[in-house]
This record gives C-alpha cells, sequence and structure tokens, in this order.
C-alpha cells in the first residue's frame, strides 16, 4: 500500500452533510488507509481541521475535540521550524502558497506516495509526493 497524506479537505468532507457522495467517499478512503496504517497527517491539519470544522461547519467545539482523539493511532507530523523553512523554498520553486507548500514538505517527510487534496493540481509530482483528488 501507499502511505497517504490527508489534506484537511478530505477530513472535512468526512463531517460535511452538504455533499453526501463526497461525505462517504472521503469516510471510506480514510477509514481503509487508516486501518492499514497508511495514513499521515500534521499538525498542521490538525489545526485547520479543529477551526474548518467548528467555524464553517458549526459543529460542537466537544466534538470535534473527541473525533481529534479518534486521530491518535493516525501518524501525525509535527510542524516545526525546519519544515516551516522547506515550505517557504517550496513555495517559491512552484509558485505555491505556503499553506500548500507546508503540506507537501509534511507529506514528503512522512515519505509518503500521495497527498489527497483538493487544493492542487491532480497528478503534478511535488518534491516525490503525487497529487490526487480522490473526490473526483
Amino acid at each position: 500500500m501507499s502511505r497517504t497524506f490527508f489534506d484537511t479537505n478530505i477530513l472535512i468532507y468526512q463531517l460535511d452533510k452538504r455533499d453526501m457522495k463526497k461525505r462517504e467517499l472521503s469516510r471510506d478512503l480514510f477509514r481503509d488507509k487508516a486501518t492499514a496504517g497508511d495514513a499521515v497527517i500534521s499538525t498542521q491539519v490538525l489545526q485547520e481541521f479543529y477551526v474548518a470544522a467548528t467555524v464553517k461547519l458549526r459543529v460542537d467545539p466537544l466534538l470535534v475535540k473527541s473525533i481529534i482523539h479518534m486521530f491518535e493511532n493516525i501518524e501525525v507530523v509535527v510542524v516545526g521550524k525546519d519544515l516551516i523553512s522547506e515550505a517557504v523554498d517550496t513555495s517559491r520553486q512552484y509558485k505555491l502558497s505556503f499553506r500548500d507548500s507546508l503540506i507537501v514538505v509534511s507529506a514528503e517527510s512522512a515519505k509518503c506516495d500521495l497527498l489527497y487534496t483538493e487544493d492542487l493540481n491532480a497528478g503534478q509530482i511535488i518534491r516525490s509526493v503525487k497529487i490526487v483528488n480522490p473526490l473526483k
């Protein structure tokens, strides 16, 4: 199996009641990868997940906190100054937003083959990580 990094938007769809197709697909993808031990996220993703779930979807903060606790068996990349520095360079080299660059370098640091996201160009390979939009 390929190690897969999950961007925030894929996790948020698991709670989004507006698009049931994307909700079920994102749940299935994450569950399958997590069960196989191939799912990876980062501290950035956890932070963005909390904000998006509580602000955009208006999910109760305590419920979101309990969902975050369910991620405890998932590998979490800790974003530190070295990754931030790499993200700055990646942002400049690939002309990406800093946020997207930090996601890419976090995925690379965890030796992920794939990055599931809707935010970048599917099929593109950035720093050895293939970008996949699994919800198309």
